[in-house]
């Protein structure tokens, strides 16, 4: 039996499995803001982590930059018997101002850095701040960066170069002089043997912020020296932004802590050698211990 269709009937047919076809090929506007909301949950799942796998980088990075300003405090102190001072001047108190010798110790440990170019292009005896040092103190010592800082390079070529390291002259807030109980000081040069604490039990440098006064890695200020008395996050930093505090002020004897880009914490070269990154929160009387070299005190819990 034949059974015939006219043509009208048969093109409708045609056109309604085409139809139907293309309805199950394709996505309902409900079905699209699934699967974008599902990718946008992802995204947000995955960014805190990959930010967290970076700032890790950058701080081991930032704990590499300490061990070899550390190495290279050592060979100097291999080389000459004696840690280099942690400032020269012919007087104290350093008040943070251009004004005296103030070279660092930072300058006397250029050639352990690698740095044998600037150190023959800076005269100490002509003082940290002379014309004639003026390009030397403007060089740009990836070192002596923290990867972690948003403020790691100065547009102006001239301006001098910063540090985000600094060596610890006193275990409290004190004008950086003679009689600091640090390791690096005022004309220090100190042996092993007067780091009576042990060297594993003090600390020698660590991290600091930057601030809108700092004169420089070749001045002997509180550009390149600080003191265990505090220890300050990043947060403290963000609320500090755009103030001018009382230790960032020209001729000012205020020197202050230490300080960490870090989140959780902060690194620290110890005199033997060693790097320790220290919690943000680690106890105050604790931390005054290990920046006095000779308290003969039972250290105040462990770090």
């Amino acid at each position: 039996m034949t059974i015939l269709i006219r043509p009208n009937n048969f093109s409708e047919l045609i056109m309604s499995k085409q139809i139907k076809q293309n309805d199950r090929s394709a996505f309902t506007l409900v079905e699209l803001l699934v699967v974008i909301a599902i990718i946008g949950i992802l995204v947000g799942l995955l960014l805190p982590a990959v930010q967290a796998a970076r700032e890790a980088a950058r701080r081991c990075l930032c704990l590499n930059n300490l061990a070899q300003l550390g190495l290279a405090v050592h060979a100097h102190e291999f080389s000459t018997e004696h840690f280099p001072s942690g400032v020269m001047n012919p007087s104290g108190p350093i008040r943070n101002e251009p004004i005296g010798q103030h070279v660092s110790w930072i300058v006397q440990i250029l050639p352990q850095l690698e740095q044998a170019s600037v150190y023959r292009h800076f005269d100490q005896e002509a003082g940290t701040y002379a014309v004639s040092n003026q390009k030397a103190r403007a060089a740009k010592i990836p070192t002596l960066y923290c990867p972690s800082s948003t403020e790691s390079t100065r547009s102006n070529k001239d301006e001098p170069g910063i540090s985000h390291y600094a060596g610890c002259h006193n275990d409290s807030e004190a004008p950086i002089d003679v009689g600091n109980n640090g390791v690096l000081f005022l004309n220090s040069r100190l042996r092993f043997s007067q780091i009576q604490d042990g060297s594993s039990q003090t600390i020698l440098l660590g991290e600091m912020f930057a601030g809108k006064g700092d004169l420089g890695w070749a001045s002997g200020t509180r550009a390149t020296l600080r003191n265990t008395g505090s220890l300050q996050g990043p947060t403290k930093l963000q609320t500090d932004r755009g103030q001018s505090p009382e230790d960032e002020l020209p001729g000012s004897l205020v020197v202050g802590g230490f300080g960490s880009y870090h989140t959780g914490g902060a690194g620290f070269v110890f005199a033997d050698g060693a790097v320790n990154f220290l919690s943000i929160s680690i106890d105050e009387v604790l931390l005054k211990q290990l920046g006095n070299r000779a308290d003969g005190e039972l250290l105040n819990g462990e770090f």
